[in-house]
């Protein structure tokens, strides 16, 4: 990273890509000021699972960026705690077959050990992860999946970025021109710096709007859950075979599959189960692209969701939240590109379009804006 002592930094949108700029700006001596337009982030960043997902990134670079990332969460947590990074892997859940074989030509990846794949039968999964149900062939096992916690990391990153004596925080503080050499806010106030970042998740609104026209950005639309604390550990993140068809890792061993089920595939639903350190579960989750008309989330999105986690770990404990969470990507899912970085007026950059990827790259990506 370039040495920022001395100079003033400005980000804006207090997210988790936002807060990584801060965080790291203040590392390399920089004077930093933290804007964000509501009383507290409640986007993507913190309606997530808060998983650090290497296991599904696509080869090469999206691969080198989560993997940096990955890095850079555990460095991190040795410095703030509080963030809640764990080690704890995945175990990818498949039925014998299709999802089976799959998953055994996936160990056979050039990048297969990078990641930690490794295979676990039936068996030896259970004994990973006891909590697991019903009768499949085994497990596609990655050992450098983490997590963190979401809610609570961009709180404890704030307290210690206070610590420094060199942050300040301003949140309802809505940005509302980008200029030269810094922005304007709602009150008319310019916040001028060496280096603005304008880290804004979902750039669909004044002038962020005009600003990324015909870049590409796309709206995802996810249902989640989250339950009541479970009366036993839940020792890695848990996904099921759905995964494959949502993952880039997989799309040259796609063809391996058969069609996915009809009511699962109309929300493009995939499984993925976190436990959070209170216990609850936070389970999910659809892929569904909303109509710009619709501001309802569907009951039977949810009820895939249930179902396809009752098929893996048994009876959920009572479901205490529901909740919708849309986050934007830079074209379709497949798209190449990892997110849009440019420069929209002298000294201030615009970094958005992470998509689903935010939680797990966002340490790195804000690594390469101080590059």
């Amino acid at each position: 990273m370039q040495d920022c002592s001395g100079q003033r930094v400005v980000v804006v949108g207090g997210g988790v890509v936002g807060t990584l700029h801060a965080y790291l700006a203040l590392r390399a001596g920089a004077e930093v000021e933290h804007l964000e337009r509501d009383a507290a982030p409640h986007g993507a960043t913190v309606r997530n699972f808060g998983l650090v997902w290497v296991s599904g990134r696509r080869a090469g670079a999206e691969l080198a960026l989560a993997q940096r990332s990955r890095d850079l969460w555990e460095e991190i947590a040795g410095e703030v705690p509080g963030v809640g990074f764990r080690a704890n892997g995945s175990l990818t859940v498949v039925a014998d077959g299709p999802e089976a074989d799959l998953a055994r030509a996936a160990l056979q990846l050039p990048d297969a050990a990078e990641r930690g794949f490794e295979w676990r039968d039936w068996s030896e999964a259970r004994r990973v992860n006891p909590v697991l149900e019903g009768d499949f062939a085994g497990a596609l096992w990655c050992s450098r999946d983490a997590a963190v916690e979401s809610r609570r990391a961009l709180g404890a990153l704030r307290e210690a970025m206070y610590e420094t004596g060199r942050y300040h925080y301003s949140p309802r503080t809505d940005v509302v021109g980008v200029h030269d050499g810094g922005v304007r806010d709602h009150r008319g106030e310019f916040h001028g710096a060496d280096r603005t970042y304008l880290c804004v998740g979902g750039p669909t609104h004044g002038v962020f709007r005009e600003m990324h026209e015909g870049v590409g950005l796309r709206e995802v639309h996810l249902h989640m859950i989250e339950t009541a604390p479970h009366a036993r550990e839940v020792p890695t993140a848990v996904a099921n075979g759905d995964s494959f068809r949502y993952y880039p890792a997989f799309e040259n061993l796609r063809h391996l599959l058969s069609p996915q089920e009809s009511t699962a595939a109309e929300w493009a639903n995939q499984l993925l189960v976190q436990q959070r350190l209170d216990g609850r579960l936070t389970v999910g989750d659809t892929h569904e692209v909303p109509s710009e008309t619709e501001f309802w989330s569907s009951e039977a999105a949810y009820r895939v969701i249930e179902e396809a986690a009752a098929a893996v770990i048994g009876d959920l404990p009572a479901i205490e939240r529901r909740w919708t969470g849309i986050y934007v990507q830079i074209g379709e899912r497949d798209d190449p590109r990892l997110y849009h970085r440019a420069e929209v007026a002298r000294d201030v950059w615009t970094v958005t379009g992470v998509g689903g990827r935010g939680m797990t790259c966002a340490p790195a990506i804000a690594e390469e804006s101080f590059s």
